[in-house]
């Protein structure tokens, strides 16, 4: 179950890098009086993007880490 949400959370934050650069790819094609500051969002959104994408990446591989310490740390069920 903890690597599927992890292999979930992984999905999310390359999807969220791809949307970014989508952004950036929509204002270049924008106009000429609005490209520059569709520019400016464009970057701004990979910038954001890749920083959520590897926040969230980071927060799951803590989940998971302390999960997988929890499970080992088990006290022994003795007869």
């Amino acid at each position: 179950m903890i690597g599927l949400m992890q292999i979930m959370i992984y999905m999310l934050a390359v999807y969220l890098v791809f949307k970014g650069v989508e952004i950036l790819q929509i204002a270049l094609m924008s106009s000429r009086s609005n490209r520059t500051l569709g520019i400016i969002i464009g970057i701004l959104a990979i910038a954001i993007a890749i920083m959520v994408g590897g926040g969230l990446t980071f927060w799951a591989e803590l989940q998971a880490a302390s999960i997988s310490d929890r499970m080992n740390n088990l006290p022994i069920l003795q007869r």
